[in-house]
Formats: structure tokens, C-alpha cells, sequence
């Protein structure tokens, strides 16, 4: 009898692979084939085909913790099928069996009086053309699949060894991707679901999260775009260590995004760490904690990343002028600077100026003195002499949750509207105006102004003052305000626009 040994799978459907296209690109193929299938579609059914006459089962045994699928073949048989394999058929389609008028059944009598007559088994011709490699010790395809006259793309890639499989599919850089049975694969395909990519910034105040989808010219439009203040960086000025309150706010909002994404079928999903995570000596422990209990695992990304992404979303977004820009992005523990002129990036780099580090440096969540104000902007314009004594730029441009706040409170907008703030002209008398509005109310008291987001009411007076200080540095007598921010230029790069 031949022992079947177990193999743990991974795969994933797409048009489009972004990195690894190009990984793959540069592997010699160990072989190709083309076959024609028809695979045969019920519910949650295994995965079960028909190829070169020959009845081909697999049944799922098992996930790990990571998500592989260990699926076992338990039956590769030609035609005629006897009754007593016909039941099986039907026990690994979840469905029971009909009646059963013959001793066995000839191929084209199983589809004729089994499969069409019973309403709940969908027959699928697919065309595939494979591709394989050996990627870390695993075998790897890629296989372009046409069913039903629609196209897609699917690479796989599978082991006796799970940790092996991981390990590479991390090296051809699919470690955000999703793993999806074909049958899964098959019927998103065939009913059209959107190719849709999920992206989660794990920020020092905020969480971020956005659902982008893929149009027909291939453009990617947001389907969800919010954000959860977690204030993850609580604390963490005076402690150096991010707290247990912190941690489960965290772990909570992103286990809340994580199902969301799920019920939109997302076929990937990257997630970074920023400031917070960077600066806190229990960031790996904080890490690990979130990806043991929600599955995603975050990838800390340095300042100048940061940077590089939020041009990238300025780029996507707004358009990019011919003169010299300035792109900057102020979160809650750091900010980001990017220079550049229209495409081409000269510098970029990140300093810890931050909302969160003043508000409990300074108790900036209440009302504060004109003196304790100006103490607070010479701290923060001492912190940001690093954009000193440059050329002033043709365009400013800013973005993260503190500009876009000052931005839905000049517009006094009830409901936030991303297309009204995207592009908003701020000049020095609003930030004024503002700071002085913020600074003269307790964070219970902000939270009644029009435009301003209760759970951002205790850090905006430091934002205003970083966004203040950041013009008054560059020359700059107003700005525009970009809502796309760090992860909107993240699904771009990712999973292309």
C-alpha cells in the first residue's frame, strides 16, 4: 500500500503579485503543464476534480495556527466509479448521496443523471497552465487558470514541512497574502467577488484601517478608510514600555479589523508598526501578543519608510507639482519629513516629535496657560531644528489623523468626508485659530467641537502646535492637507494602483 504523507499547502488567487512576479521571474522552472479539469463546486465542500478520466479527491484534515491547509488524497480512480465510490464522491461534497440506479457509473453518466440533476453541484471546466519551481526546499507553482471564460492567477506552494512553507512564502514576498483553497479560489472567481487588499497601520495614537478594491482599468478605490484611537504610545514617554491597557486596545481594534476584512474577502493583508513600536523596549513581546491572538503579523518599518510611503500616497492622491515639495506626516510618537521635487525624492527622514509626547510632557489634554504653550512650541521647534535653513518649498503638504482633524474643524464637518479634506488649503491664521480654541478647553470640552474627533480631543492642541511649527520652519504661510496618509501609499506598493 503507497503511504500518503501529509503535505501542508499554501495559495493564494490574484491578477496581480507585485514582488513576487519578479522573484518568481528570476527561478528556473523545474517543469510546465497544461491540463484541462473540471472541478465540481458544492458549499464548503473538499476539493474534488476530474483530470484525464480520473476521479481526484482531497479532503481538508487539517489547519495549523498559521493557516496552512493540510489537504490528504483519498481517492484517484478512472471511470467506471462502482456505487460504493459514488458514495464517497457525494460524502466528500457534503452532500448526501442520490439514489444510486446503476452498479457503476461511466463519466458521462455521473455528470448526466448525479451531477446536473441534482441543483446543488456546480460543474466547472478549467484550463490551467502550471508553472513549477522549488522555492527554500518547497514545491512552488504558478498556474495561469481560465474557467468559465473568466481568467486569474494562482500560485501555490506546499511542503511536508510547515515552518519550510512560511519560510518561503515570506521569501517570494507573499507573506500578506491570504491562503485560499481552489475551490474557495474557483468560486470568488466564477461570481465575481472584488479583488479587494486590506491594509493595517498600527500607529503611537491610532490604528488605522483601509480596505482598497480593484476597478476594471486596475486602479484601487477605498472601500473602508477609518481609524481607532488606541493610543497604543500611552505612557510609553515616561515608561519606555507600552502598557497592558495599551496592548489590549490594540489587540481588541485589530482583531476587530481582522474580521472585517475577512467579511469583505480580502485576498491579502499587510500590516506595519510605526513610532510606538519602534521606540518601546517590549515592542517584539507586543508583537508577538498581537499576532498570537489575531493572525497578523506586524512589520515594524523605520522612519524613512514611513516617509518614503506617505510621498507615495501624496504622488497617488493629490498629484505632484513640478516645483520643489515637502511632504509631512505627524502621528502620535513621531513625524516624517519627505523632500523632493515632483517624482524624484531628495531626503527623507523621521524625528520623535510627536502628539502623544507633548500632550503628557506639557498636560496638553487641558486647559493650559499662554506660558506652558509657549514652552511647549520651544520644546517642539528645539526637537525640529533638523528642517532648519532650508529653501522654502514651492508646496507644503501635510497629513496624519492631527492635520486632518484641523482640517475637518475648519470645514465643520458633523460627518468626517475624506473628499472635502483631501486638498484643503490651512493657512497660519486657522492653525491659530485653532490652537487658541483647543488651548483655552479641557479635552471634555473639545469634544463638543464641530469637525473634531472625541477620542483625538486630548492630543490635537500638540498636533496643531507640531503642524504650526512645521510652517514656521519651512516659511510656509498655509498647506495642503492630504487624507491619504501611510497606508494608503502602503496598499499602492503592495498591491499596485
Amino acid at each position: 500500500m503507497t503511504t500518503i504523507v501529509p503535505r501542508w499547502e499554501w495559495r493564494t488567487f490574484g491578477r496581480r503579485f507585485g514582488i513576487a512576479e519578479s522573484r518568481f521571474a528570476a527561478l528556473q522552472p523545474t517543469a510546465v503543464q497544461d491540463s484541462d479539469e473540471l472541478y465540481l463546486l458544492a458549499g464548503s465542500a473538499d476539493n474534488l476534480k476530474i483530470r484525464d478520466a480520473l476521479m481526484d479527491i482531497k479532503v481538508l484534515r487539517e489547519v495549523s495556527p498559521d493557516g496552512l491547509e493540510r489537504w490528504e488524497p483519498v481517492m484517484k480512480q478512472g471511470f467506471p466509479l462502482a456505487a460504493a465510490d459514488m458514495q464517497k464522491v457525494f460524502a466528500a461534497l457534503n452532500l448526501p448521496a442520490p439514489a444510486l440506479a446503476r452498479d457503476a457509473y461511466t463519466l458521462e453518466q455521473f455528470l448526466a443523471e448525479l451531477v446536473v440533476p441534482s441543483g446543488a453541484l456546480r460543474p466547472v471546466n478549467v484550463h490551467k497552465r502550471r508553472v513549477r519551481y522549488k522555492v527554500g526546499g518547497c514545491t512552488a507553482e504558478v498556474t495561469d487558470i481560465t474557467a468559465e471564460g473568466k481568467a486569474t492567477r494562482s500560485i501555490a506552494i506546499e511542503s511536508e514541512d510547515a515552518a519550510a512553507v512560511i519560510a518561503a512564502v515570506a521569501s517570494v514576498g507573499l507573506a500578506d497574502y491570504c491562503n485560499m483553497s481552489y475551490p474557495r479560489g474557483l468560486r470568488a472567481l466564477l461570481d465575481g467577488a472584488p479583488e479587494r487588499y486590506a491594509v493595517i497601520d498600527a500607529g503611537t495614537n491610532s490604528i488605522k484601517f483601509h480596505i482598497a478594491e480593484r476597478a476594471a482599468d486596475g486602479s484601487l478605490r477605498a472601500v473602508v478608510d477609518r481609524a481607532e484611537m488606541t493610543r497604543l504610545g500611552e505612557g510609553l514617554e515616561e515608561s519606555g514600555e507600552i502598557g497592558h491597557e495599551a496592548i489590549e486596545r490594540a489587540v481588541a481594534a485589530i482583531a476587530k479589523m481582522v474580521e472585517e476584512a475577512k467579511q469583505n474577502g480580502v485576498l491579502a493583508i499587510a500590516a506595519v508598526g510605526t513610532a510606538g513600536l519602534r521606540m518601546a523596549r517590549n515592542g517584539a513581546a507586543v508583537i508577538a501578543t498581537i499576532r498570537a491572538r489575531t493572525g497578523v503579523a506586524i512589520e515594524v518599518i523605520s522612519g524613512e519608510e514611513e516617509g518614503r510611503l506617505a510621498y507615495l500616497a501624496v504622488k497617488a492622491g493629490l498629484g505632484l507639482p513640478e516645483g520643489s515639495l515637502v511632504v509631512f506626516d505627524t502621528g502620535g510618537g513621531s513625524s516624517q519629513f519627505t523632500f523632493g521635487r515632483g517624482a524624484h525624492v531628495d531626503e527623507r527622514f523621521s524625528v520623535d516629535v510627536g502628539a502623544v509626547r507633548y500632550t503628557e510632557r506639557f498636560g496638553l489634554d487641558n486647559v493650559v496657560s499662554p506660558e506652558v504653550l509657549e514652552d511647549a512650541l520651544a520644546a517642539i521647534a528645539a526637537d525640529l531644528t533638523r528642517i532648519e535653513g532650508r529653501p522654502a518649498p514651492d508646496l507644503l503638504v501635510a497629513m496624519g489623523g492631527a492635520i486632518t482633524n484641523l482640517a475637518a474643524v475648519k470645514h465643520a464637518l458633523k460627518t468626517y468626508d475624506p473628499d472635502i479634506v483631501q486638498g484643503t488649503v490651512l493657512d497660519r491664521a486657522e492653525i491659530d485659530r485653532q490652537i487658541e480654541l483647543y488651548r483655552s478647553r479641557s479635552a471634555e470640552e473639545r469634544r463638543t467641537i464641530v469637525g473634531l474627533q472625541p477620542k483625538r480631543a486630548d492630543v490635537i492642541l500638540a498636533g496643531a502646535c507640531i503642524v504650526r511649527t512645521v510652517m514656521e520652519k519651512l516659511r510656509q504661510d498655509a498647506l495642503r492637507v492630504s487624507d491619504r496618509g501611510l497606508r494608503h501609499g502602503l496598499v499602492v506598493e503592495r498591491f499596485g494602483g
